[in-house]
């Protein structure tokens, strides 16, 4: 009856397992999407600042940034800050797009270790569940889960290991006992 308990476990671990696995390349792409969007929004708000920087110094953004920070106006001297601020959020979804130019297990390990934070927790705050058939999310389900069931097999067999090195059955008798 155990043995019996014991596979429908596994069973119930794998499905839930390739369940998850395949949620890992739908949160990727549901990333890069929403970073691609943001990109696509901060440039189209820059743009009527590059034009000015075009017709005026060149194309050079910080001259312009220079001559509304030197403003003796306080308003352009914050609007000075505030081009500088979408400068800076465009140049950190430009690089965090470049990094997601790599294959699957690369993106995942971006997207968990140096994804961008605003966009992580925008993308878990608005996650839509799906099940992707394509071949790299198949791949990547059937390792977690492979990946998992084996993390519970050597669980358990560590488990029996130990149950079977306390047990008193596997004590040596004492010398005292006769």
């Amino acid at each position: 009856m155990t043995a019996i308990l014991y596979r429908y476990l596994l069973i119930v671990v794998a499905c839930v397992a390739l369940l998850l696995g395949l949620q890992i390349p739908n949160f990727v792409d549901q990333y890069q999407k929403r970073v691609d969007a943001h990109l696509r929004e901060v440039s189209v708000n820059l743009q009527p600042f590059q034009e000015i920087a075009d017709k005026y110094f060149a194309g050079d953004m910080n001259k312009l940034i220079e001559l509304h920070r030197a403003s003796g106006e306080k308003p352009f001297q914050e609007e000075g800050l505030a081009i500088e601020k979408m400068i800076a959020r465009k140049l950190r979804f430009e690089a965090d797009l470049a990094a997601l130019q790599t294959d699957l297990p690369m993106k995942a390990l971006h997207v968990l270790l140096r994804g961008d934070k605003e966009i992580r927790d925008e993308v878990i705050g608005q996650y839509t569940y799906a099940v992707p058939l394509n071949r790299d999310a198949l791949v990547f389900g059937a390792c977690v889960a492979l990946v998992i069931l084996l993390l519970v097999e050597l669980s358990f067999a560590l488990a029996r290991f130990a149950v079977k090195k306390l047990s008193p059955s596997s004590r040596p008798s004492s010398p005292t006992q006769a």
